[in-house]
């Protein structure tokens, strides 16, 4: 298997300080790279990540509906703007927002059909193009996980 260590990636010629340091940078240059992956899948689509992850989470929580907070606190993204997401969704037909029967004030936001299929073409697509690109085996990437779960204590 041919690996590209962080160092030629990013063209550095010195060693890192130490391996915290290197982790840390590999963690960052890899969040990017997966990303970037990650747009290239979901591009056919015309959703971005941040849409994507919405678009689970009001699968996930089907039949019932969620709450801007609700969105907010699920995101992966935390800086992302779940109003703003939203709105971009519902203009695509894939979300619907509808006034909450119990609280006028609060607006409660549903996946529509069209946004139940966009996400499983799109999920179906992610999931396999990244399995390919990872080149992990099934062991590999639960021990990743689980480093990463132990990395953020």
């Amino acid at each position: 298997m041919n690996l590209m260590k962080i160092e030629k990636e990013i063209n550095q010629t010195k060693p890192f300080k130490n391996a915290h340091t290197k982790v840390g940078v590999n963690l960052a240059f890899t969040s990017s790279w997966l990303s970037k992956k990650q747009a290239n899948f979901l591009k056919p689509f015309d959703i971005s990540i941040q849409q994507f992850n919405i678009l689970r989470i009001l699968r996930g929580m089907q039949p019932e509906a969620a709450t801007i907070k609700i969105l907010t606190e699920r995101m992966i993204d935390k800086m992302s703007n779940a109003s703003r997401l939203v709105e971009k969704l519902k203009k695509k037909g894939f979300v619907e927002r509808k006034e909450c029967e119990f609280d006028r004030r609060q607006v409660d936001i549903v996946i529509t059909k069209k946004g139940l299929d966009i996400v499983a073409q799109a999920s179906t697509a992610l999931e396999s193009g990244l399995i390919d690109s990872m080149k992990l085996t099934d062991e590999e990437a639960n021990q990743l996980s689980n480093l990463l779960d132990k990395l953020r204590g």
